[in-house]
Order: C-alpha cells, then sequence, then structure tokens
C-alpha cells in the first residue's frame, strides 16, 4: 500500500519525496514509475526531513528501522513521524519514550488505514489517527494526497484502537458475508440477482459491494492478506482481553483465518475466509 500512497505524494509539486524499501527492486521500480529520490540507509547521516511517514507489516518492522537502525536519526527538530502500519499500542510507548523523539521535539502519529490496496491505489483511503494537536494542519496536507477521510481521533494510540475497532468489525461482516453467499449457493439463487436485490437495503457493506462477486467466482487475490488479518486480530483481541472483553466472533474467525494460513493460504485476501466455511 505505501507503494501507491507515495505514488500519489510524488504527484504533488509540494513535497520532495525520498523513498526507501528493504526490497531494493521494489524501491527500483518506484523510481522507474514515479519521481522522487531513493534514500539509503549507508548515507543517512548527509540528509535531515522535516517529517517521515512508515507503512511497514508489523511491530517489528517499524522497530528495526526507526529505532534500531535509527532512522529517526535524520528527523529535524520540531519535526513528525507520521506511521500508517497497523501495530500493537506497546510499539507507540516505546517509539514516544525515545529520548531523541523527546530531545527533538518531534511529533508521532500512529494512522493506520483502511480501504485495502485498491483504495492506496485510487488515493481513497481512510485515515484514523492519534496524536499531539500540534502539527495536525501539516499532516492531513500530506495525507490528503491518498485519502478520502482523515480523522483525528485523539491522543496516539487512538487511532490503533479505532483500527482495531475496524478489522473487528471487517472480520464480523466477512463471516457473515460467507455464510449468506454459502447459503444462496446451496439453494441454486441465481446469486447475481441476490447481489442486487440485498446490496441497496440494509445488508449493504463495502465488504459486499467489492468482494460479493468475487467470493462466488473463489477470486481471492484483492490485497489485504490473510496473514495481516492474523496479526492485527491478534492486536485487537489482546486489547479486549485486556478490558476483560471476550469478543466470541472474533475469536473464532482468528481461529478460522489460521486454519487458512496452516494450510498455506496466508497470502490470499481475507474474503477467503469462505474457503474454510465453506
Amino acid at each position: 500500500m505505501g507503494y501507491h500512497m507515495a505514488g500519489h505524494l510524488a504527484s504533488k509539486k509540494d513535497f520532495d519525496i525520498y523513498v526507501y524499501n528493504r526490497t531494493e527492486s521494489v524501491l527500483d521500480r518506484w523510481l522507474s514509475e514515479y519521481s522522487g529520490f531513493k534514500f539509503s540507509l549507508t548515507d543517512s547521516n548527509d540528509i535531515h526531513f522535516n517529517g517521515l511517514i512508515t507503512c511497514l507489516k508489523n511491530d517489528e518492522a517499524i522497530e528495526d528501522l526507526l529505532l534500531n537502525k535509527r532512522l529517526i536519526s535524520n528527523l529535524k527538530k520540531n519535526s513528525f513521524i507520521l506511521d500508517h502500519s497497523t501495530t500493537s499500542l506497546k510499539l507507540i510507548d516505546l517509539i514516544a519514550s525515545d529520548q531523541v523523539i523527546i530531545k527533538n521535539n518531534i511529533s508521532f502519529f500512529d494512522a493506520p488505514v483502511s480501504g485495502g490496496e485498491a483504495g492506496a491505489i485510487n488515493g481513497v483511503l481512510s485515515v484514523m489517527f492519534g496524536g499531539p494537536k500540534n502539527k495536525v494542519s501539516t499532516i492531513k496536507k500530506v495525507m490528503n494526497a491518498y485519502s478520502k477521510s482523515i480523522i483525528h481521533i485523539g491522543p496516539n494510540g487512538h487511532g490503533q484502537l479505532t483500527k482495531m475497532v475496524n478489522q473487528i468489525c471487517i472480520a464480523g461482516l466477512i463471516q457473515a458475508l460467507s455464510e449468506g453467499i454459502l447459503l444462496g449457493k446451496s439453494v441454486n439463487l441465481n446469486m447475481k440477482k441476490v447481489f442486487k436485490a440485498i446490496s441497496n437495503g440494509a445488508a449493504q457493506s463495502w465488504q459486499m459491494d467489492n468482494r460479493f462477486e468475487t467470493m462466488i467466482n473463489d477470486q481471492f487475490d484483492f490485497g489485504f492478506a490473510v496473514d495481516l488479518m492474523i496479526k492485527d486480530l491478534n492486536i485487537a483481541l489482546k486489547a479486549s482481553k485486556d478490558n476483560n472483553l471476550n469478543l466470541k466472533i472474533s475469536n473464532q474467525v482468528l481461529k478460522q483465518y489460521k486454519k487458512l494460513s496452516n494450510q498455506g493460504d496466508g497470502d490470499l485476501d481475507t474474503s477467503s475466509l469462505i474457503k474454510i466455511i465453506r
């Protein structure tokens, strides 16, 4: 997703974009498509930034890049970090307590996104972010390049907590959508007509609009993968447990996603849940 988000930023004349990817071939491909500068950790001492935007797979990748490899040392005083990854609350505390962050008054924003790869490609992501009130206008100007909805939820952590709510809702929706499709197919309904009949009523959702037909056709190559949802649900369910909540449907869906992953389908998109239920 970060590939496409950076592409939208590169089209704006307001920014000088330096890009980095842990996979060199991906970075070279991006530079062949968009206008920007290549950033290398080996000569990082020469460049200092007004802001840093990250979009990585998990806590470990972010901690390694920002803290272990000290990318935060390339930030100017009073700059910002805008993290679009989905992470744990523990990681936010780890970054916020780093002495470089504190000493240089660097504003950190946890800003996970929703909308999938298609949303990133089309520049219509939804961003939910937590962090201080200062620099909000600055980072909104940045995020406008690839987002259609940008909501400041509250202080640090509230962006990730909102993303947890988002993922729990999605998991339940895909479970219900899978079960509805399976019933319709089992009694030989015309599923195209079924979609037309119910998609403008109370059952309508983004998942239905974008995945109903592909789930019927066993097509599951649409970006956000099962293994990433497993990571996200684990984060959400830990937070729920810490708040004495037992979310039965989410726990059930997580178990089913783990079965999918264990059988080698971890790279399929999340709508492949129907394979396990079937």
